[in-house]
């Protein structure tokens, strides 16, 4: 919608005199922040499409299986997602700072890194998806045998998929880090239209189940990447999208921004993986309850996934807009675009939270049979308000990210991950609180990182942080 359209000015008035943000930031934000917002929908309904359609074709018992063979692919993504943040951090402060070919350097010692980490763990995944999948069944008569086939045949299939997605983490990065969202949104929303078609065909029309999910979402993230491909070596779309920032792969990459890039993406790695690991005894401590409560587990997840696509705009824009700011040396500028963004995301997050708990039971009725829709209703609409804190530490992540300070978040997100959300979940199963304390753990889990990465940003130290990745210490980069 156009920003000069009466609503639209309406709304950022009131945003305005609320003190939320200022009417200049709010434009640049949302310039920003929409195509993100569209692409996170996007990329998010890939598994959610996946688990709608085997939820109609052939039941909860196949939700289940695929529910778990998304943990492993969720480590791999969410590790890559990680790496993808410290491009984006060194891509926006040489950017901003004028320095398109030290820019560039880091895009092409992302890629590298990113090759040398995704082959061999999509190599595991493919050859070894049966004894990956049967983990979850070790001691668990919960758990039988045909969810556990799902899970391997569906692992096995997307598993060279997860080489194509790193691709495309870092190419939607780059164009992010030069303040471009909009031509990525082109590729994901393109490539999540195929999704829904290929596996609408495969599993509802042919019959090929869990199976023909995979391929679908395979696919479509290949072709995603080959289109990527076009606009990441300097070549347009039609006259548009072509990277400011044009791959060459003259020779090594600089061993200096190399480090740089493992020093900010480290933690961001290993907060991710944190993230995505926790899963793996979440849904263990989930299979004590069944297959039911194992699928009420993954669509909660993936409902909060697809909420927490509007973090992806806030938080994406936050670090473009911040590290372009600390780029510039303007510290003063990047931290009132941090505290904006915010707490627009804060009220964002409130509407959209309380929306989805008003259709809790419509939506769970999607992906399982009637009698088990008051289950997984609880748990969406759990999983709904445990979104506001963690796009609110979406936000906040973003900013420290954007100046390269991503330790404190990696720290707060163990912290609330496995001090306190895993406990609180596996009380449910020695105590009366049953599959409440997995309803717990999922608000504990995002209320614990955001309260401690609230802090760190207002602390100030983040500021001083950056001063070590901006463009003028290149040169002197030594640890």
């Amino acid at each position: 919608m156009d920003s000069r359209h009466p609503l639209v000015a309406f709304l950022a008035g009131l945003l305005a005199r609320a003190g939320i943000i200022e009417e200049s930031r709010l434009r640049e934000t949302t310039a920003l922040a929409w195509p993100r917002v569209v692409t996170g929908f996007a990329i998010m309904s890939k598994r959610t499409v996946d688990l709608a359609v085997v939820g109609i074709a052939v039941g909860p018992t196949a939700v289940a299986g695929v529910t778990l063979a998304n943990a492993y692919w969720a480590v791999g993504k969410f590790a890559f997602i990680g790496l993808a943040g410290g491009t984006i951090s060194l891509v926006s402060q040489n950017y901003g700072g004028g320095d398109d070919d030290r820019a560039r350097q880091a895009v092409e010692a992302s890629i590298l890194v990113t090759l040398l980490l995704a082959v061999p763990v999509a190599l595991l995944y493919a050859l070894e998806a049966d004894t990956l999948v049967s983990l979850f069944g070790l001691g668990r008569d919960s758990l039988g045998g045909e969810t556990l086939g799902y899970g391997a045949v569906y692992l096995a299939v997307i598993a060279p998929g997860l080489v194509f997605e790193a691709l495309n983490l870092v190419a939607s990065r780059t164009y992010a880090g030069v303040g471009d969202t909009r031509t990525p949104m082109a590729m994901r929303v393109s490539g999540a239209l195929l999704n829904i078609l290929l596996s609408g065909v495969l599993v509802l029309g042919l019959g090929y189940g869990v199976a023909g999910a995979a391929v679908g979402t395979t696919v479509s993230t290949v072709i995603v990447a080959c289109v990527f491909a076009w606009g990441m070596t300097g070549r347009s779309y039609l006259g548009r999208g072509a990277s400011p920032l044009p791959l060459r792969f003259a020779g090594l990459p600089d061993l200096a921004l190399v480090r740089q890039l493992v020093r900010i993406g480290g933690p961001l790695v290993a907060r991710r993986v944190a993230q995505a690991g926790v899963v793996f005894p979440l849904l263990a401590i989930a299979a004590v309850f069944g297959p039911v409560a194992v699928a009420a587990v993954g669509v909660a997840r993936q409902v909060r996934g697809l909420l927490d696509s509007f973090g992806w705009g806030f938080s994406i824009a936050s670090s473009t807009l911040v590290g372009q700011a600390l780029g510039d040396g303007a510290e003063t500028d990047a931290a009132t675009y941090g505290w904006e963004i915010t707490k627009l995301s804060a009220v964002v997050y409130v509407l959209a939270g309380v929306a989805v708990v008003a259709v809790a039971e419509p939506v769970a009725g999607v992906f399982v049979d009637p009698a088990d829709v008051p289950l997984t209703a609880a748990f969406v609409a759990v999983a709904a308000l445990s979104v506001i804190p963690l796009g609110i530490d979406g936000s906040v992540t973003g900013t420290l990210r954007g100046a390269g300070d991503t330790t404190i978040p990696f720290l707060a997100t163990l912290a609330g991950l496995y001090l306190v959300a895993l406990p609180v979940a596996w009380a449910g199963t020695v105590t009366a609180l049953g599959v409440v304390g997995l309803q717990l753990a999922l608000l504990a889990e995002t209320t614990v990182p955001a309260l401690v990465t609230l802090a760190r940003f207002r602390s100030g130290a983040w500021q001083a942080r950056s001063r070590a990745f901006r463009p003028d210490a290149g040169a002197t980069e030594t640890d």
